[in-house]
């Protein structure tokens, strides 16, 4: 892809002076806005800091509610990860993007079972380039969903649905669009 086609960072790039419009070295035109870059309030070609912060990010929310049936039927009843949590507690479930297994990108530490579903706590780190896009899609609002994965020891049929008592619990994934409703996260504001 061109150079042109994509908005510089910090200023870099070909064209006109503030790295935004002109025509680059290759010939091909490329966009120039008439009026300031919708990331950053001062107009500038360079993206604001907001979204691109160093360090850990931290996150909380539920990634299990008891008694509501996600999308593939299954239903967790209270009590359901307290083996399991006992074993390996909260540091023994892998923080996930999308569920994808090489894509750790950070760490639970806290995990609680109470009246209303499975209670985390984490830190989404910046060790890793997907550790990096889900803090900065985690910043931006578009990833606030979570999804367990699970490997089912006790459970038993209602109908259609699964009503898992017994599970292992693997891992905790951050997600765009969470398996079951209402599993959301937020991040924590500064200090908390």
């Amino acid at each position: 892809m061109a150079q042109g086609f994509l908005p510089p960072l910090h200023g870099e790039g070909v064209g006109a002076a503030d790295g935004w419009g002109g025509e680059s070295k290759s010939g091909l035109a490329f966009h120039q806005p008439s009026r300031p870059h919708p990331a950053s309030p001062d107009g500038s070609a360079t993206l604001p800091m907001k979204g691109r912060e160093k360090g850990a990010l931290a996150i909380h929310g539920y990634a299990s509610l008891w008694g509501v049936a996600d999308l593939n039927g299954d239903v967790t009843a209270r009590g359901v990860f307290e083996d399991s949590l006992a074993k390996t507690g909260a540091g023994g479930v892998r923080m996930l993007h999308q569920h994808e297994s090489r894509a750790v990108v950070g760490v639970w530490d806290r995990m609680v079972e109470d009246e209303r579903g499975l209670w985390v706590e984490g830190r989404i780190e910046d060790w890793s380039a997907e550790a990096r896009y889900a803090a900065a899609l985690t910043r931006a609002g578009a990833l606030d969903g979570l999804s367990i994965g699970f490997r089912a020891r006790k459970a038993r049929r209602d109908g259609r649905l699964r009503v898992l008592s017994r599970a292992e619990l693997w891992e905790v994934s951050l997600v765009t669009f969470p398996m079951l409703p209402g599993a959301r996260f937020r991040m924590l504001g500064p200090g908390v």
